[in-house]
Order: structure tokens, then sequence, then C-alpha cells
């Protein structure tokens, strides 16, 4: 089978003018390189792509895939992370991950916060400050923590994330208004543990692959797991483990049900963080979780459990080939 790899450089936004932080999200090329050889490894005929201009272009001039791994974060627009798989979908052509309703209304917390509390997951109570004369009118009881409502990566979560007293709300939210252009989420803020959960499969049929604690060393920056503690240098800012307690098992749960909730499929990454009573909330899904061998958290997750990174594509492009059992009979046999 004959699949292709969409994928956002880091280096190409970083040659182009963009901040280190504004490039969070996108890869590097060990990624692209772990994600080819693990798929053929399995027995898949992997071509690289690049961005969705790129994927275009192909389209365009008639290249043909018989499906495409798709780990495109976008540029621009807060339905980014949606252009690849609407393209896809335009030219028929199946892909690996989420459609775009869903990294659409993912992408937007405060929308994926709303569909998840509909099917009753706990979340924080929260508010949208899309003009700073909202941050008056917003009836939280203060601790509030504050991030832009559509990035990644924690960017824009640092040190002045959490806000006692409107001054400081209005100071932090002007800043993040300005530098990201987009709404802020304003949730109340949760005191208690921090987990990420790694799921694979899609429905029913969803799993999960494991839950990892967030904690802190001395170095950590801020009340939260922000870009500051993500970024290069992070094992001295945080201490990522294997959590299989009780109140893991309940984040999971929590995890498991947003994931079906949003409709999510393949894999990805549920974030839970627990209230001061150690009760888990969901915070935000990341449908298109990064992929980089021993350092992205999904991957992470599996190491923790044992499970090889090729093995981790492999349950991925075994849930995509639940949807598409026709393109079984084209897949190569394994080198």
């Amino acid at each position: 089978m004959r699949i292709g790899i969409t994928y956002d450089l880091k280096a190409e936004a970083l040659a182009l003018g963009a901040s280190a932080e504004d490039a969070a999200e996108f890869d590097v090329p060990e990624t692209i390189d772990a994600i080819a050889d693990a798929l053929a490894g399995l027995g898949f005929e992997p071509v690289r792509i690049g961005n969705v201009r790129r994927l275009a272009e192909a389209l365009v001039r008639g290249e043909r895939f018989d499906a495409v791994f798709n780990i495109c974060e976008g540029v621009r627009g807060l339905a980014r992370e949606a252009q690849v798989p609407a393209l896809l979908e335009a030219y028929d052509v199946p892909y690996v991950f989420s459609d775009p309703l869903t990294l659409a209304l993912s992408l937007d917390k405060a929308m994926a916060k709303r569909v998840v509390r509909d099917h009753g997951v706990p979340t924080p109570d929260f508010a949208v400050v899309e003009h700073l004369s909202h941050v008056r009118s917003c009836a939280l009881p203060f601790p509030l923590f504050l991030k832009p409502v559509s990035e990644g990566s924690g960017k824009g979560i640092d040190e002045h994330a959490r806000v006692d007293d409107t001054a400081s709300f209005e100071r932090v939210a002007a800043r993040l208004l300005t530098r990201f252009d987009q709404p802020v989420l304003a949730e109340t803020f949760l005191s208690g543990r921090e987990f990420t959960v790694g799921i694979t499969g899609s429905g029913e049929e969803a799993t999960i692959l494991g839950v990892s604690e967030i904690g802190r060393t001395a170095k950590f920056v801020g009340p939260g797991y922000g870009y500051a503690n993500k970024e290069e240098g992070w094992e001295d800012k945080v201490d990522i483990h294997l959590a299989e307690d009780s109140a893991a098992q309940a984040a999971g749960e929590v995890a498991l049900k947003a994931w079906r909730a949003l409709r999510c499929r393949d894999g990805g990454r549920v974030d839970i963080r627990n209230d001061g009573q150690d009760r888990p909330h969901f915070i935000e899904v990341n449908p298109l979780a990064g992929l980089r061998p021993n350092y992205s958290d999904l991957c992470l997750i599996a190491g923790f459990r044992n499970v090889s990174y090729q093995e981790l594509i492999g349950r991925i492009m075994e849930s995509f080939l639940r949807r598409y059992p026709e393109l079984r009979s084209i897949r190569r046999a394994a080198a």
C-alpha cells in the first residue's frame, strides 16, 4: 500500500520568520523518519509529501496515494488542522486520524468542552474572552487559568497563566489577545494532579494505552504544563511517569469518554486535571498527538507500557484499516 505522509516541518516555519513558540507544534525530521521507518516495517510503502500546499500540488498534478498518514498541524486559521483531511476527502483519499469536523472542533477548546459537557464529561467551568470588555462581565470566581482558545503545545501558558484578581485577569487576557489574535479561554483553576491519557482506536473499540502523570521539579514553570515546560530541556522541569493508581484509572475513564464524545479516531491524547477533591476533569484533547520518539507524550506513554514505536504506529494503522478493510488486500508484504 502506497501511503503518503503529510506534516509541517519546524525548520521550514523558522526559516519563514516564525518564532520558536509559533513553530512549537511542528515536526522535526527525526519524527518523519521514524514514522516512515515504522510504516515500512509494517509492510507499507511510505511516501513523504509535506505540508498542505505540497499535498495540493501533488493531487492537482495527478499523483495518487492509497492512503495518507496525516500529522499536519496547519499554519493559519482556527480550523487549520482540518485543512488536510478536508482536501483528502475532496479527492476521495482515505487518511489516518480524525476527520475535519473533529479536528476543527477539538482545536477550539471551548467548543470541545461544550460537547463533552453535553455528554456528561466533567470539565472546569469556563468563559470565552473575545474582547477585553468581557473580563468585567465574567462571573467565574477566582482563581482562573487563562490560555489561547485554539493553540497546542502549551503555547501561551506561562508563569502568569493563573490569575487571582480582575487586574491580573485584564493584564494577562490583553497580552494573550494581542499575541495570538484569537479569543482567550478562562477556566476555573484546578489545583490537583495533572495526567495525560494515551488512547488508540476509534469509537467503542478505543482503548487506553496508558496514563502518565505530569510531576513537577523545582524548575517547573508556572501553574500548569505549558510551553515553557514542554520545550527543549523539559527533562529538568517535569517528571513524567506512568500512573496506575485509582486516580489515574479515573482519569483514564474520563479521557476515554471524552475521546468517544468527540469522535476522535485511531490515536491521540487527552489531558486531565484533578480538582481539590481529586476528581478528574477534561482539559483538552489532542487528536493529532506528537509522534517524536522519546519526546512526545504519546510516545513516552507507549514506552512506559513497553510498546515499541513500530507497535504504536501499528495500532494506529490497525484502527485506520478497520474503516477501510478493502485496503488490506493491497498492502504489500513486509520486507
